[in-house]
């Protein structure tokens, strides 16, 4: 050790910058390694979940005694007793439960009980969370700085924040798995294309395509063969492409259960329908990808000034500003 101080520029020591970033770095690239290794099969869970839906309905069509039936129904104490709360308090509505066991559907949730405990959160949150901050702010001194407009902004910000929380959960859930299946429906309409013209059945047509397009987008994999299994067991095929239609909140697939059911009323050419369809969907999502594209310049602008721009000039000036601060110090 010669005492000699680690060199500086701006001020910044550089040796400890240099250090830090190499920190972080390593700590990416074993979350990198981490997450390359533990990589799980998309579709493990999801098979799971179709062959008890499976079973259900099986069991729906030809179980004989409410014995066998029983066996498909787990009763959940919690949500039993949160649904006798609030049918106490007269809160628990036939309609709003329906409402958000379809958005439960939407967001890939099949637990129908879970619309019990959404309805719940909305009562209790606000409560708890609300009277928390409420009382922190005006029961304890932590901010007695502040002013009673800040106050009482934040206490009604956290019991507005709190009552939606449930909602905006299931709405971001909705949002991210209605893209996920709008890239992969214009590939399975092509594939359904391609089934219906080889012969095979509506029901084998969406099981097919559900298999092939199972590893590249599970969500809609998951939802086709959801769907081939009802129209496999339901009495009502029509039942089966409207379940569909409920449990995707995009308005491409319901244009495309119209077409469906509307080819099996009349007898209309399912592959020329089809074809129209896919072409359409596929025109907008080019349509969508060149709107983005045009963002970009405007997107990239701010990125640019804070970040680019500085790096540059620390690159371009850093050794100038050295070879200055040398000549200084001479």
């Amino acid at each position: 050790m010669n005492g000699t101080p680690n060199p500086t520029l701006l001020g910044i020591d550089v040796i400890a910058v240099a250090t830090l970033l190499s920190g972080i770095a390593a700590l990416a690239v074993i979350i990198a390694i981490y997450a390359a290794v533990s990589v799980r099969d998309p579709m493990a869970k999801r098979v799971k979940a179709l062959n008890d839906r499976r079973e259900q309905l099986k069991a729906g069509i030809t179980a004989s005694t409410s014995k066998r039936r029983a066996k498909l129904v787990h009763k959940n104490e919690t949500t039993d007793r949160m649904r006798s709360f609030l049918q106490s308090l007269k809160v628990l509505q036939d309609e709003q439960v329906k409402a958000v066991q379809i958005k439960l559907l939407q967001a890939g949730i099949r637990t129908k009980d879970l619309a019990v405990v959404v309805i719940f959160g909305r009562l209790v949150m606000p409560i708890v969370l609300g009277g928390l901050v409420g009382y922190i702010v005006y029961g304890t001194d932590t901010f007695s700085d502040w002013g009673p407009i800040k106050s009482y902004a934040v206490v009604a910000g956290a019991l507005i924040l709190s009552y939606k929380a449930p909602d905006l959960y299931l709405k971001n859930k909705i949002q991210k798995r209605s893209a996920a299946i709008r890239k992969g429906l214009p590939d399975a309409l092509d594939l359904l294309v391609i089934c219906a013209e080889a012969g095979l059945t509506v029901d084998a047509a969406f099981h097919r395509v559900a298999k092939e397009l199972g590893r590249a987008y599970p969500e809609l994999g998951e939802e086709f063969s959801l769907t081939a299994i009802e129209l496999g067991f339901l009495t009502d095929r029509r039942q089966a492409f409207e379940n569909l239609a409920n449990r995707i909140d995009l308005d491409a697939v319901k244009g495309v259960v119209t077409t469906m059911i509307q080819t099996e009323k009349y007898g209309t050419p399912l592959a020329s329908a089809l074809r129209t369809l896919s072409a359409e969907f596929r025109h907008e999502r080019m349509m969508r990808a060149e709107e983005k594209a045009a963002r970009l310049p405007a997107i990239m602008t701010v990125p640019l000034i804070l970040f680019i721009l500085p790096t540059l000039f620390v690159v371009i000036l850093g050794p100038a500003a050295c070879s200055i601060n040398d000549a200084l110090m001479k």
